[in-house]
């Protein structure tokens, strides 16, 4: 059996200062490593919208099949490469990240889609100018990150990028300064001879590590990729007479060297962290799992069997987090039809208006409680709360609780007793302080609101609720 391949070792171009050369960077760095080493994979993909890498390096004419914004709907990078010029892989660009970046919240997405992924060798990530989820995504996943600086200002912006990782807890030591477009006429009298070492001293200064070298402005360079055919040519086949092709082949020899360091990958780092989080989240929906009660809170019917959820249409949790477990649909849609909606007949599932309910049940909360102000009264009163999925309360009622009532042939039990005596009564039948929180569930998987994401949510709309309760 052949052992496991490693993960792409990830470099990200980041500065949130534009014009500093971040994409000429990152598209010559990548035919440079590929010159370096035939066989060494080298995959490239851009988060800016400008389209250089697909002009620079896509061989096809026609549409991709795929583009950097499925990375973050789970579709693997290894289905979404493409060959392009000079034997780099690329990943063609997308013009549909601006609706996707108010959609994205969690910069760890792209590093656990990476870290799942089959992808080899090395993976250059060309980023905005500015801080987006885009960007941070790419920076959670990076064993390198390369902040090109031009000046003082650009320098000034790496607080940002650095401030980052710290926000992440992640270590620094990805994170390196690289002077870029030096004008190397410039000469300073005093200890700083040019801009290069001026950069170089501030960063220093400011507890900043910086790559060795730099790279030059040059009007050769520059000219690559603004000329009349709007084609983008790299620096090791039209610039090899520029300072900047030595300077360039010593950063990528800088980029080599690192990637033989046989410290952990980011990656595999993030896919252990991954692995851990996924544990405990089992863990801790398997213990959510065996504290709820087993049947129907009102009929009393098996509902959890062999670990599987059967046909419940509601869960429900006290607000002291003591007490929880599932409604039967019908249970609980008759109860708030009888006692609190007043229905003078039975509503029963072929009824329309059970439909209109089971509609607005999917956006609302439902809450019972202790009628406000009458802790300790001989007759004991229950309110029925519901609120909006924001949490903001809707209507409100409150009832007389009877344990016995009048029936067609008699008195018999109200069907609201078992329920309480499950969740809100104490030993002697009297309304405790806490409320119980009710809310409609998927048929198909009513486990989900057991899940981590799902049960916090539940938690915040719960102490929302619980500050606009009056004083039980």
């Amino acid at each position: 059996m052949s052992a496991p391949s490693e993960p792409p070792y990830v470099i990200t171009i980041s500065s949130e200062k534009g014009g500093v050369g971040k994409t000429t960077l990152a598209t010559n760095l990548a035919i440079y490593l590929k010159a370096m080493h035939e066989d060494l994979p080298v995959t490239l993909l851009s988060f800016d919208n400008h389209f250089s890498v697909d002009r620079m390096f896509r061989l096809a004419k026609g549409a991709p099949r795929g583009d950097v914004s499925q990375l973050f709907s789970g579709t693997p990078i290894e289905q979404l490469v493409e060959t392009g010029e000079y034997g780099v892989q690329i990943v063609p660009s997308s013009d549909q990240l601006a609706p996707l970046r108010r959609e994205l919240d969690n910069p760890q997405l792209l590093a656990n889609s990476l870290a799942a992924a089959k992808l080899e060798g090395i993976l250059i990530i060309d980023t905005r100018p500015d801080l987006d989820i885009f960007t941070q995504s790419a920076l959670f996943a990076s064993d390198r990150v390369i902040v090109p600086v031009k000046d003082a200002p650009s320098l000034e912006n790496c607080r940002h990028i650095y401030d980052f990782f710290d926000s992440q807890q992640i270590s620094r030591r990805p994170l390196r300064i690289l002077p870029c477009l030096i004008d190397g006429r410039i000469h300073y009298d005093g200890p700083f001879r040019d801009p290069y070492q001026l950069l170089k001293a501030y960063a220093i200064n400011r507890g900043y590590r910086c790559l060795e070298g730099y790279i030059a402005k040059s009007p050769k360079v520059e000219s690559l990729q603004t000329n009349p055919e709007g084609k983008i040519y790299p620096v090791l086949t039209h610039g090899r007479q520029t300072d900047v092709h030595i300077q360039l082949s010593h950063i990528a020899r800088q980029v080599y060297l690192d990637t033989l360091d046989k410290q952990q990958r980011r990656l595999d780092q993030v896919q252990t962290e991954q692995i851990t989080r996924n544990r405990s989240s089992q863990n801790a929906f398997e213990k959510r799992r065996q504290a709820i009660n087993r049947s129907c809170l009102v009929c009393d019917t098996p509902l959890v069997e062999n670990d599987q959820i059967g046909s419940a249409g509601y869960f429900a949790l006290g607000s002291d987090q003591q007490v929880g477990g599932y409604l039967e649909e019908e249970c609980f849609t008759r109860l708030v039809f009888r006692y609190f909606y007043g229905a003078k007949r039975a509503i029963e599932p072929t009824d329309p208006l059970w439909d209109l309910f089971r509609e607005s049940a999917h956006r609302s909360y439902f809450v019972l409680c202790r009628a406000p102000h009458t802790r300790n009264f001989y007759q004991q009163k229950l309110s029925f709360y519901r609120f909006d999925e924001g949490g903001l309360e809707v209507s409100h009622k409150t009832v007389e609780l009877h344990e016995f009532e009048k029936r067609l042939l008699g008195k018999e039990r109200s069907d609201l007793f078992p329920l309480l005596e499950r969740t809100l009564f104490d030993p002697e039948r009297k309304l405790l302080d806490r409320f119980l929180l009710v809310r409609k569930v998927s048929s198909d998987l009513p486990e989900e609101i057991l899940f981590d994401h799902n049960f916090d949510h539940h938690l915040k709309v719960m102490q929302k609720i619980s500050t606009q309760l009056p004083d039980l």
